[in-house]
């Protein structure tokens, strides 16, 4: 959701390519903030009775990786650039969601790519923030696209309104892409919002014409579809 400043502290490192890299620190944080979210969201889909296994593996494939490939889109785009970034999870907060799941809402900040620098260029700071709700817009698309593929345009749009019930009963490749669609289409436009730490802040004040049209595609998915 944002970038910020940390002690660096990596542990082992892992070389994935000449700029790419990942540490023991950060594989068990993404571990720990993917299971929380799954299981927070899964409680909130489908309670802790028979269709409790079904709704976390939903939420795993559906939700997690939304929040997770979001963080990692920002961390991809900050190692091209040659900063040092790892994604670091808020474990108050992830104990927080999973609390708050049993009363039946999730308020998710599972964690953020933090970049070790004291100085980001506004033009690479910029594309570095927009990179996470892009990446949602691809995944709600992709989800989007692939339900119209199955079942046509029309059949796509009865699946999306179920609603979370209907959704449970259904075949679990509709479920999943079909909330796949509704959170990540939401999560591109929550993170637009243009204030405080919000990646929208750090784009606008880049670009203001790609900051409209990211948030004009966010609105269309969430409102228009």
């Amino acid at each position: 959701m944002k970038k910020s400043y940390y002690v660096y502290e990596p542990g082992n490192i892992y070389r994935i390519n000449k700029f790419l890299s990942t540490s023991n620190k950060e594989l068990k944080d993404l571990g720990k903030a993917w299971l929380a979210i799954s299981l927070a969201f899964g409680i909130v889909l489908g309670g802790l009775n028979i269709k409790f296994l079904t709704s976390f593996l939903i939420a795993a494939v559906a939700v997690g990786l939304g929040f997770l490939l979001h963080e990692l889109s920002h961390k991809y785009f900050a190692q091209r650039y040659g900063y040092k970034a790892e994604f670091r999870s808020f474990d108050e907060m992830l104990f927080l969601a999973v609390i708050m799941s049993f009363f039946g809402f999730v308020f998710a900040a599972p964690g953020a790519v933090m970049i070790f620098s004291n100085v980001i260029d506004k033009r690479k700071n910029g594309i570095i923030s927009v990179a996470g709700p892009l990446m949602n817009i691809f995944l709600a698309l992709l989800c989007l696209g692939l339900l119209i593929l199955i079942n046509g345009f029309s059949g796509a749009l009865d699946i999306l309104n179920l609603g979370i019930s209907g959704l449970l009963n259904a075949k679990i490749i509709y479920a999943i892409l079909a909330i796949g669609f509704l959170v990540n289409s939401w999560l591109a436009l929550f993170n637009m919002i243009p204030f405080w730490l919000f990646d929208g802040a750090k784009v606008f004040k880049w670009n203001k014409i790609i900051y409209f049209i990211v948030l004009i595609i966010s609105l269309a998915l969430v409102f228009l579809i």
